[in-house]
This record gives structure tokens, sequence and C-alpha cells, in this order.
């Protein structure tokens, strides 16, 4: 079986500040209505192992091949830490990932075992 066959779907997190938010809604507003992604709560603080303000877009794994250019292409100077999800959490945001812009710093000691 294909090591594709475990991607169940993605999560493309969109980080801002607040000098940012609004460009930041703006974007996965568009992503939503546009691309028939899910939006997530846009958080203005950092929320699990990310140490950014950010919002959540999901999508099937189909979308990949439409997404990651349209991302590439609107994201307007924002950071997109985009990853796939296998349901190894540790690997898919370590090993599995993919950075639109300046890479930002994870805490990632959340996903690791005891």
């Amino acid at each position: 079986m294909s090591e594709l066959a475990n991607i169940t779907g993605y999560h493309a997190h969109i980080y801002f500040d607040s000098t940012t938010l609004k460009q930041a809604e703006a974007l996965c507003l568009r992503a939503k209505t546009e691309m028939g992604t899910t939006m997530g709560t846009v958080h203005q603080k950092p929320v699990g192992p990310h140490t950014e303000w950010s919002c959540l877009l999901t999508f099937p794994p189909e979308k990949i091949a439409e997404m990651l250019p349209w991302l590439i292409l609107n994201r307007n100077g924002l950071t997109v830490f985009l990853h796939p999800e296998t349901g190894d959490n540790l690997a898919d945001h370590t090993e599995h990932v993919v950075w639109l812009g300046e890479s930002k710093p994870l805490k990632t000691e959340m996903f690791l075992p005891g």
C-alpha cells in the first residue's frame, strides 16, 4: 500500500500578528469561499504547537494539487505552515511539512510519548 494512502487530509495554518490580522482573516475567508476549505477559529494567541497566532484551513487529500499553488499565489507575504494528517502528529509537524514564507518554531514536545 502506498504511503500516500495514509494521508487523510491536510492542515494549512495561516500565521499572522496584530498588524496582519485583517489580511489573514481575508485570506482564510477567500480559501473557504473560493476553494471550499474548512476554516477554523482565528486564534489571536498561540494554540497547540504553534508559537504564533494562526487560523487553520483543512482540506481533503485530493485538493492538495489545487490548494498548494493557490496558497503560494495568494498568501501575500503571510507565513503558511502546511502538513498532512497521517495519524503521526510528531512526524506531521516536523518531517512532513511545507513552509511558505518564513519558518517559525513549533512546540512539538507535546507530541512526544510520556
